[in-house]
């Protein structure tokens, strides 16, 4: 299935707890229609002591968002953008910005 957000992106969150905050995405979830955005949805673990954390205690890192909560940022212009996709004339297929009709 292909998803209009990808690894990279800059988003904006346009609805729930952090509406308006922007981030880049690290890491999109496909299979439950998620991603990761660095920065947003922080939330605590309480970790034992094992190898790679030798202390233990509680951990800060990033939750996954809903990907219909994100939106990509346009690169030209800065604001949120809906995102189309076109095919050029070789047959590669490229998503555009429909506010400044310019390939992402």
């Amino acid at each position: 299935m292909s998803f209009r957000l990808r690894k990279n992106d800059s988003v904006q969150v346009i609805t729930g707890e952090f509406k308006g905050k922007t981030g880049k995405i690290i890491k999109v979830f496909p299979e439950k229609n998620r991603a990761l955005v660095e920065g947003l949805n922080i939330v605590k673990r309480h970790t034992k002591p094992n190898r790679t954390n030798q202390q233990g205690g509680i951990v800060q890192k990033e939750a996954p968002l809903q990907l219909s909560n994100l939106m990509l940022m346009c690169p030209k212009t800065g604001k949120p953008t809906k995102t189309g996709v076109s095919i050029l004339e070789g047959g590669k297929r490229v998503r555009f910005s429909k506010r400044a009709k310019e390939t992402i």
